[in-house]
């Protein structure tokens, strides 16, 4: 499994939004990531996409939680403090990634972020989900596996156990004759 964070489209986002990429760097990302994502679930990687959705609200109360919160401000950066003016252009920069990078192949999932946990929740179990049918494939085929070996395994143990009488037998045979022998060798 590799996940790719948030960073990998940062060339559709941030640096669109502000400014840290030339318009010629992010055509060139628009062009080339579908292709990029094409040739790796070509190559039987299967891609999954998530977009974490937050209404400008719920992204301004967790913001100023942030900055108010000692436990949390770690997490604000001057970064972080100019995104919440540029709100309205990153919208626009995520909804033409949208365009260019959702497609059949690899679609985006957009999860409902507005409660983290549920959010994080519905997205494992989905991420889960989109694995059924090889972990049930996986699962078949170890189930063979295992009628397999069980039944090789009662197969050499009626064998064995069969070869291992025959041996018993034979040794009780010959250990009877062998003892007529001597007794009979004993005898004279």
């Amino acid at each position: 499994i590799i996940i790719f964070d948030r960073s990998w489209y940062n060339r559709a986002g941030v640096e669109r939004v502000m400014g840290f990429c030339s318009e010629a760097q992010y055509n060139n990302f628009l062009t080339s990531c579908p292709i990029f994502e094409n040739l790796l679930i070509q190559d039987g990687i299967k891609l999954i996409k998530y977009w974490f959705s937050v209404s400008d609200e719920e992204q301004e109360k967790r913001f100023q939680e942030r900055a108010s919160n000692p436990l949390k401000n770690w997490k604000l950066s001057p970064m972080d403090l100019e995104s919440r003016n540029r709100w309205v252009e990153y919208s626009k920069a995520k909804d033409l990634m949208f365009e260019h990078t959702d497609t059949d192949r690899s679609p985006w999932w957009v999860v409902d972020g507005e409660e983290k946990k549920r959010a994080r929740l519905n997205c494992i179990k989905h991420l889960l989900s989109q694995f059924e049918s090889v972990i049930a494939a996986k699962k078949s085929s170890e189930q063979v596996k295992d009628r397999q070996a069980k039944s090789g395994e009662a197969y050499y143990s009626r064998q064995i156990g069969s070869r291992l009488s025959q041996a018993m037998r034979a040794r009780r045979w010959s250990q009877t004759r062998l003892a007529d022998e001597l007794d009979v060798t004993n005898n004279t």
